[in-house]
C-alpha cells in the first residue's frame, strides 16, 4: 500500500476533544495536497467514550484506523503501536489536544524536504508563538524540567516534549521498533536514536497554545528523567557489569591487607603517608562539620598552620566522603576512596578504550587493567590516592578528542571545563601529567595525519578557550589561596636525582610477581615512587605491537606518547647504564618552568601505563578477529600472557600499626592541654615520623600539635619543603631519636627550648615508648630541669607554654 503521510494520534480519555480534533485533521488533509494519507488513533486503554468516537470516525472514513489497547500503558506504548502500524513515507505524531495546530505541518514538511530526517515542533525556538499560557508556576516547572532533560539527554534541542513531530517514515519505524520506554520519555529516546544514527533533526518554531485538560503535568518531566535513567541502566551490557565487578575485586584484593582491620592496619611501604592522608580526610570532615575554611587549618604546624589547598587534600573526595569519616573514621574513608577510586579509574579507562579504539570487550578490559594496575599505579597505591584515583582523566581525554571533531564545541568545552575543575580538586599534578600525555598524543597524531590536524586545531583551541572560561572562575579563589594565601610556597624541590634510570623500565617493581626489593629499591626514590618498572617482556611486546600495527595512525601516536613520556621521565640528566656517560635530558627544558618545577620528573613515566594499555587492547582486538586456528593468534596470545604475568601485582603489604597511647586514646591529655595550648609529641612530628597525626585523628582532632607532615614555605624565598620550618628543639630531639646519643645540655640549649615551647604554645610534652626512648627521656629531663611523669603509658612534662 502506497501512503504519503500517516498521522498518529495517541489518546487516553479524550472523549471531549477527540471528535473535533479528528474532524480538523481530516479537513486539513482533504483540503491540502498531501497525496494518499492515513489517520491512526491509538486508544491507550481509555475508560470513557474515546474508543467509540474513534470507531465512529473509522466507520465514516476507511482512511481512519483505530488501534485499541487492553489497558493504559502510557503514551510511549501508544506511539510505538501507531508508528509501527503506519505505512506513510512520512509520519506525523500529534497530541489529541492539537496544542500545535495541524496547519503547522507545512513548516515541518519543508524541513524534511530540505533533507532532515525529522522535524520537531518547538515552542522555544525564535519565531515560535504561544497563545494561551499555562499557570506561571506550572510553566516555570515545565521549563525547568525541559531544561534538565535537554541538558542531560539531548543537548542542543530546546523543546524535546512538544507532541508535534514529523519523521521520515522508514526511519521512524526503525527507531520506534528499537524503543523501550512506555511513558513520556519516548520522545527523548527517539531523538537519541536519531542522533546516534547520524540522522539530521530540525527544530522548527511553531504556533502553540495551552489546552485545558492537558495530560502533561510538571512532575511528568521528573518521570521522563527517571525513565531515561532506568533505560540507560538496562542498556548496560552484562559483560560490562562483570568487567566492573572484576576491577572492583582486583582493587579490593590489592587493599585486602588494610581492609582486614582498617583502623589498626598500616602499609609500611607508605612510610608516613598513610598517617598524613588519614589526617587530611579527618581535618576536611571536621572543617565540613563545623563550617570552617576547608583551605586552611592550624591543627598542625602551630602557630603558622597549614595551607590545605597547597597540599593534596583531595577535596573532591574528602568532602563527599565526610559522612563516612564521621561515622566510620578516616581510615575507612581513605580505604573507600582508594579502593573505589582505583576500580572507578579502571572502568573509566575501559569505557574510553571501547569508545575510541576497540569494540571487543575482552581486549578493552585487559587494556584498562594494564592502565590501572600497572606497576607504577600499584606503587602509588601504597600511599598516594591522588595518583590512583584518576577516573576523571579518561573523561578529560575523551572530551578533548571530541573537541577535535568540532561537532559540539561549546557543549564539549563546557564539560571539559567542569571535568578539569573537579580534577583540580582531586589532584593537580596528575592533571598536568595528563595534559602532557594528551599533548604528546596529539602531536604524534598530527605528524602522521596533518590534514586531520589542520581541521581539528581551530575547534580544539576554541573548545579549550571555553573550558578555561568555565574553569577559571570556579577555581580562582582556591588557586589564589594555594599560591598566594597563608603558608603558600613557590615550588617544592626534589633534588638532582628525581628521574628514572633507563634500567627501571626493564626491571620489575617490588610488588610485581617477578620483582623483589633487592632488584627495585636501588632504581627508585622509594617504594611509592616506582614510576616505571614495566618489565622487559612488556617493553618487548609493546615494540612488537607497534611494528606489527604501524599502519594505524593511532598506534604511531601512542608510540610517540610512550617514547616521549619515557624520555621526559629520565630527568634533566640521563646516565647511560654501566658507563660514566651522562647525557642532557629533555626534562631540562621544562624543569624550571612554572608548575613543572614542583613535578617529580620520574612520575611522567606514569603516562606510559594507559598508552601501553591502549596498544595492548589494539593488539588483542586484532588477534580476536583472526581465524580461530591461525597459528599467529595463539602465538600472540601467548606473548601477551608471558608479558603480563611477571608484572601481576601482589596485595600490598600491611602490618599492625603502632597503638595510640592510652594517654591520648582515653582522653587523659585533656587535663594537661589548656585552651589555645598544644600537645607536643616527642620527637616533634615531621615527614620522617608523623605518628602524632595518628594521635590527633584518634583523639577526634581535639588538640593541636607543632610540626607535622605537609608542604609549606621555608626561608625568605618561601621555597617549598616537606614539614615545618626547622626549629632548634625539633632538630635536637630528632638527632637524639635517630642516634640514641644524649648531647651535652648547655644553658643556651635550655634557653632555645624555652623559646620554642613558647612559640609552639606548648601545654605538655609526650614521650611514648619507641626507638631510643631512654635517651630522649634523659635529654628532655636535662633540658627542662625535672624528670618526666609516667601517665597512662607515656612520659609527660607539663610545661604550660614553657613556664
Amino acid at each position: 500500500m502506497s501512503v504519503d503521510l500517516t498521522v498518529v494520534v495517541p489518546a487516553y480519555n479524550e472523549e471531549r476533544r477527540l471528535g473535533p480534533t479528528l474532524a480538523a485533521l481530516r479537513e486539513h488533509l482533504e483540503l491540502t495536497d498531501r497525496g494518499a494519507w492515513e489517520l491512526i488513533v491509538v486508544d491507550d486503554g481509555s475508560t470513557d467514550r474515546t474508543a467509540e468516537i474513534a470507531a465512529e470516525a473509522a466507520a465514516a472514513d476507511p482512511r481512519v484506523q483505530l488501534l485499541r489497547g487492553d489497558r493504559n500503558r502510557g503514551k510511549g506504548h501508544a506511539l510505538r503501536l501507531g508508528v509501527l502500524a503506519s505505512y506513510g513515507r512520512r509520519v506525523l505524531i500529534t497530541d489529541a489536544d492539537l496544542a500545535a495546530p495541524i496547519e503547522e505541518l507545512d513548516h515541518l514538511d519543508k524541513a524534511l524536504t530540505d533533507g532532515h530526517a525529522a522535524a520537531i515542533g518547538s515552542r522555544a525556538r525564535p519565531g515560535a508563538s504561544i497563545g494561551a499560557h499555562q499557570h506561571r508556576l506550572r510553566e516555570l516547572l515545565g521549563r525547568t524540567g525541559n531544561f534538565l532533560i535537554r541538558t542531560v539527554a539531548v543537548p542542543g534541542i530546546r523543546d524535546t516534549q512538544c507532541g508535534f513531530k514529523l519523521f521520515d517514515g522508514d526511519r521512524a519505524r526503525e527507531a520506534f521498533a528499537a524503543s523501550r520506554l512506555r511513558g513520556w520519555g519516548i520522545d527523548v529516546e527517539i531523538l537519541q536514536y536519531f542522533r546516534r544514527a547520524g540522522w539530521p533533526v530540525a527544530e522548527v518554531p511553531v504556533r502553540w497554545s495551552h489546552q485545558e485538560g492537558s495530560k502533561v503535568r510538571p512532575l511528568d518531566y521528573v518521570r521522563v528523567l527517571a525513565e531515561l535513567t532506568a533505560l540507560k541502566a538496562r542498556a548496560v551490557h552484562r559483560a560490562d557489569i562483570l568487567v566492573g565487578l572484576l576491577f572492583l575485586a582486583l582493587s579490593v584484593t590489592l587493599y585486602s591487607g588494610r581492609w582486614a582491620a582498617p583502623a589498626s592496619r598500616y602499609f609500611p611501604d607508605s612510610m608516613q603517608d598513610q598517617n598524613q592522608w588519614e589526617w587530611f580526610f579527618a581535618v576536611t570532615a571536621d572543617n565540613v562539620r563545623h563550617l570552617h575554611n576547608p583551605l586552611f587549618t592550624t591543627l598542625q604546624n602551630v602557630p603558622d598552620g597549614v595551607n590545605l589547598m597547597a597540599n593534596t587534600v583531595m577535596l573532591g573526595l574528602s568532602v563527599p566522603l565526610a559522612p563516612v569519616t564521621w561515622l566510620l573514621g578516616p581510615a575507612v574513608a581513605l580505604n573507600v576512596a582508594m579502593t573505589g577510586g582505583l576500580a572507578a579509574t579502571a572502568v573509566s579507562w575501559y569505557r574510553l578504550i571501547r569508545r575510541r579504539l576497540v569494540a571487543h570487550r575482552g581486549a578493552a578490559a585487559v587494556g584498562a587493567a594494564l592502565a590501572t594496575f600497572a606497576p607504577p599505579m600499584v606503587s602509588h597505591a601504597n600511599a598516594h590516592p591522588n595518583f590512583v584515583v584518576l577516573f576523571m582523566i579518561p573523561l578529560i581525554v575523551d572530551r578533548t578528542l571530541r573537541l577535535c571533531a568540532g561537532t559540539r564545541v561549546v557543549r564539549d568545552g563546557v564539560l571539559l571545563g567542569l571535568f578539569t575543575t573537579y580534577q583540580i580538586f582531586l589532584g593537580e599534578e596528575p592533571l598536568l601529567l595528563a595534559a602532557l600525555g594528551i599533548l604528546l598524543f596529539l602531536l604524534g597524531y598530527a605528524a602522521v595525519r596533518p590534514q586531520a590536524a589542520k581541521a581539528a586545531w581551530r575547534p580544539l583551541l576554541r573548545g579549550v578557550g571555553v573550558a578555561l572560561a568555565v574553569t577559571v572562575p570556579l577555581v580562582a579563589v582556591p588557586l589564589y589561596w594555594q599560591f598566594f594565601g597563608p603558608q603558600s610556597y613557590k615550588s617544592v624541590l626534589h633534588g638532582e636525582n628525581a628521574g628514572n634510570g633507563p634500567l627501571a623500565f626493564l626491571s620489575f617493581a617490588e610488588r610485581s610477581l617477578a620483582g623483589s626489593a633487592e632488584s627495585s629499591d636501588h632504581l627508585a626514590l622509594n617504594r611509592t615512587e616506582q614510576n616505571a618498572f614495566f618489565g622487559w617482556p612488556l617493553v618487548a611486546l609493546a615494540f612488537a605491537i607497534v611494528v606489527r600495527l604501524w599502519e594505524r595512525a593511532a598506534v604511531k601516536a601512542l608510540a610517540v606518547t610512550v617514547l616521549g613520556a619515557a624520555l621526559l621521565s629520565l630527568g634533566r640528566e640521563i646516565r647511560v647504564p654501566l658507563t660514566d656517560v651522562v647525557l642532557p635530558g629533555p626534562w631540562a627544558a621544562l624543569s624550571g618552568r612554572p608548575l613543572f618545577e614542583s613535578v617529580i620528573e620520574a612520575r611522567v613515566a606514569m603516562v606510559c601505563a594507559p598508552a601501553l594499555g591502549m596498544l595492548l587492547a589494539l593488539a588483542l582486538a586484532r588477534l580476536a578477529a583472526a581465524p580461530r586456528r591461525a597459528a599467529y593468534r595463539y602465538a600472540g596470545l601467548t606473548a601477551v600472557v608471558l608479558a603480563l604475568l611477571p608484572i601481576l601485582p601482589a596485595p600490598l603489604k600491611a602490618v599492625d600499626r603502632a597503638e595510640v597511647p592510652p594517654f591520648v586514646a582515653r582522653g587523659t591529655w585533656r587535663g594537661y592541654v589548656g585552651e589555645d595550648e598544644t600537645l607536643v609529641p616527642v620527637p616533634v612530628p615531621d615527614p620522617a615520623n608523623a605518628e602524632g597525626l595518628h594521635w590527633q585523628t584518634a583523639a577526634g582532632l581535639g588538640f593541636r600539635i607543632p610540626g607535622g607532615y605537609f608542604n609549606g614555605p621555608w626561608g625568605p624565598d618561601r621555597v617549598g619543603i616537606y614539614g615545618p620550618s626547622p626549629r632548634n628543639t625539633a632538630n635536637l630531639l630528632r638527632q637524639v631519636h635517630d642516634s640514641g646519643r644524649v648531647p651535652e645540655i648547655t644553658p643556651a640549649w635550655r634557653a632555645a627550648v624555652r623559646e620554642d615551647l613558647r612559640f609552639w604554645k606548648a601545654g605538655v610534652l609526650v614521650l611514648a615508648p619507641q626507638q631510643n626512648a631512654s635517651a630522649l627521656r634523659t635529654t628532655l629531663s636535662a633540658l627542662l630541669g625535672r624528670p618526666g611523669k609516667w601517665v597512662d603509658g607515656v612520659w609527660v612534662w607539663d610545661v604550660h607554654r614553657g613556664k
